[in-house]
């Protein structure tokens, strides 16, 4: 049965067209109808206008039966698209947190086996079942936000066995669950200790046992490297991303987070999907991302968490960029899916407008998680994923009220979202 969103305050992130995405003086522009109607009939947006035509639509199409949600004084938003994440991880690090409190840098931490060797370690002692049980419970916490779109990486294996378990554990999510799920393969997230004095046999795995393996079991979309100082060089970053391609699996960055160290231009140069973090990127960076597919993905809850730098978003805007945003979810860094905090960071601290936030955590998100055609905005024929708010005054309250909860139903596919419902699916 058809349902009904009726009474709409404001129907927001209204597209005719696709596009490609919203680059530079475009973020500045959010189509809102006001007092609205929207219709999802077999999980996609049918129809949407003002209330005032709805008689018309539903006499025109003879239809009378529909399920009915009244969103008097609510807004309606596509669904957050979170295209960067580290969701599927074991156990907790919230000792590094109160380190680093006490005065340690991200970078000592590591060299005393946490960060990214820490979770790693965690992720091998953890069963597969565990791991998935672990992370079903961030997947309902991020859905209850109002994302239905993410993409997740690996990265907390480090060798053959355990990258292929954490992404067959994104495989059976991807299976269970009603959201959008892209999955990254990033095997180069860190060298693993026991390789710190040859870290070339550990390419070679990546290169040589790792990629064929997840080919195979068809477990990933995309590939993915930590380009930056102390962690993969251009060389090294170009050689995986080569046999990345070789298989099918499109190139996403991690770079200038840590240094300036041409991780962008790699990017651009293979033609990623997205270049994620970007604290340290320079005007260089910037002109060399312009008129690009290439997608400036920004990672502000990661830079507050760990005090770096903010990604020069204004810069990037200025220079006509489509700037997306994304949660960074994982144990060290950005303990946190929560999009509309992203969203209202992005004003506060990027100093972002609420509409330029806006399209970077919808529309922009989905052109960096590579699925723009069919999510990120309201637009007939594309999924109905949705946020219904809770009452609100205006549009700008979502990211103003930046620690209150007002998502009050997440549709996705075109039904409303419940833990209940997926007791059902699973």
């Amino acid at each position: 049965m058809p349902l009904l969103i009726k009474n709409i305050k404001g129907l927001a992130g209204v597209r005719e067209d696709n596009g490609l995405n919203a680059c530079g003086k475009e973020m500045a522009s959010v189509r809102i109808i006001d007092d609205a109607y929207l219709i999802a009939d077999h999980g996609i947006i049918s129809d949407y206008g003002k209330m005032s035509d709805l008689h018309k639509v539903i006499n025109t199409n003879h239809q009378k039966d529909f399920r009915i949600i009244d969103a008097s004084g609510c807004f309606v938003f596509p669904s957050f698209c979170d295209p960067h994440t580290h969701i599927v991880y074991a156990g907790s690090r919230e000792q590094e947190f109160a380190d680093r409190l006490r005065g340690l840098s991200y970078e000592e931490i590591a060299r005393r086996g946490g960060g990214i060797l820490n979770s790693a370690k965690k992720l091998h002692e953890t069963s597969e079942e565990d791991l998935y049980m672990e992370s079903v419970k961030r997947i309902r916490e991020i859905i209850s936000f109002g994302t239905g779109a993410v993409e997740i990486k690996s990265g907390y294996g480090l060798n053959t066995r355990d990258e292929l378990k954490m992404l067959r554990v994104i495989k059976r999510i991807r299976e269970n669950f009603p959201l959008e799920i892209r999955s990254t393969f990033l095997g180069a997230h860190a060298v693993p200790e026991e390789f710190r004095n040859d870290r070339e046999q550990y390419i070679g795995i990546i290169i040589n046992e790792m990629i064929p393996s997840v080919a195979a079991e068809e477990l990933a979309d995309y590939i993915d490297v930590f380009c930056d100082d102390g962690f993969f060089t251009v060389e090294e970053t170009e050689r995986i991303l080569m046999a990345g391609l070789k298989y099918g699996l499109l190139p996403k960055l991690h770079a200038s987070e840590i240094g300036n160290s041409g991780g962008v231009q790699a990017g651009v140069k293979y033609n990623a999907l997205s270049v994620d973090h970007l604290e340290r990127v320079g005007d260089e960076e910037i002109k060399c991302l312009a008129g690009t597919d290439t997608v400036p993905t920004l990672l502000p809850g990661s830079a507050l968490f760990l005090g770096l730098p903010d990604p020069p978003a204004r810069k990037m805007i200025d220079a006509g960029l489509p700037v997306a945003m994304a949660s960074d979810y994982n144990p060290g860094s950005s303990p946190s899916g929560n999009m509309k905090l992203i969203m209202s960071l992005g004003c506060i601290k990027l100093k972002m407008t609420p509409e330029e936030a806006f399209n970077s955590v919808t529309f922009n998100a989905a052109c960096a998680m590579g699925i723009s055609e069919t999510h990120g905005s309201v637009t007939r024929g594309k999924a109905a994923n949705l946020i219904v708010t809770k009452e609100m005054t205006s549009f700008y309250f979502f990211p103003y009220a930046y620690g209150s909860n007002l998502t009050d139903k997440v549709i996705l596919k075109g039904e409303i979202y419940t833990p209940d419902l997926q007791d059902q699916i699973e």
